[in-house]
């Protein structure tokens, strides 16, 4: 890392930042490759529809349960669409609701176990209590309740996936908070005549975001899994609209038959995913911790 000198300043703000991110993924192979999958999920959700070589709606039964091939990379499914083409357009959709749900979540069970760490008394009690209603319930199993009540649309999907992880987010930032509210810093804001919500939204905050950032990453890789749970027993999203999990559901009859690519290459996806934010977390915590900035 290149250490600023009396004729060299040091960097601030973004350029810091980005100085500071480079350093961490040149330090960490590991870390490099995660953000390298990353990019390419991205890629393929912003770009998906617009480079796939077939339409991944339009059937064609003449070329149903094609091998992989040239023309086919990943073969076709049962009604001839091309999978290559339905993969790499369902991560726009599977990364849309992971991204949201972990917003939505993380705006709620965040800043709701910040607040119960950081007050404690009657707004630790109702808080915990909320979070030990949801832990009652088997997590998957409440998701599917909670869409087959509401019904089955994207947007019930991402309600469903925030509430199931709502105790996670509130227990991770209750204990750093709880752990942080006698800080010296945290005094030292008080006495400058800050109050007790800007206190907790502008010090506390920032210093529990990197195990924070770490705990999105994980919940975004099991926010993909859970949706394409849903779709795989019919709770999901809704065919012929490509996801992972419904390729996966279609394609699990004819693994028996021999068509194995029709699942195959729908579940690598899958798991390109979740192992991608899996290394991505320890990566985003260095980025965000102050403590590795030197």
């Amino acid at each position: 890392m290149t250490l600023a000198t009396a004729d060299t300043p040091a960097p601030r703000g973004l350029a810091a930042t980005l100085a500071h991110a480079r350093y961490v993924i040149s330090d960490n192979p590991v870390t490099g490759i995660a953000f390298g999958m990353f990019l390419v999920l991205v890629v393929c959700a912003l770009l998906g529809p617009y480079i796939v070589p077939y339409d991944p709606l339009a059937s064609d039964t003449a070329a149903a349960l094609q091998a992989p091939s040239v023309a086919h990379w990943f073969g076709t499914d049962n009604l001839g669409r091309d999978i290559f083409s339905r993969v790499i357009v369902a991560t726009r959709l599977d990364m849309a609701i992971a991204v949201f749900s972990v917003a939505l979540v993380f705006a709620a069970g965040g800043i709701a176990g910040i607040a119960s760490g950081f007050f404690g008394g009657w707004t630790d009690r109702i808080i915990g209590r909320i979070s030990d209603t949801i832990m009652a319930f088997p997590l998957f199993v409440l998701a599917m309740g909670i869409v087959a009540a509401l019904g089955n649309t994207v947007t019930n999907i991402v309600i469903a996936t925030a509430i199931i992880n709502f105790p996670l987010y509130v227990r991770v930032a209750r204990s750093e908070a709880a752990i942080r509210r006698q800080a010296g810093f945290v005094q030292a804001a008080r006495l400058t005549g800050n109050s007790e919500w800007r206190i907790l939204l502008t010090t506390i905050l920032p210093n529990i975001m990197p195990i924070m950032m770490v705990q999105m990453s994980l919940t975004m890789g099991y926010a993909i899994l859970n949706a394409a749970g849903l779709s795989f027993i019919g709770l999901g999203v809704r065919p012929p609209t490509p996801e992972w999990g419904i390729m996966v559901a279609e394609g699990a009859a004819y693994i028996v038959s021999g068509e194995w690519w029709i699942a195959l290459f729908p579940g690598l996806a899958l798991m390109f995913a979740v192992f991608c934010f899996n290394l991505l977390g320890d990566g985003l915590r260095d980025i965000v911790d102050p403590q590795r900035r030197t």
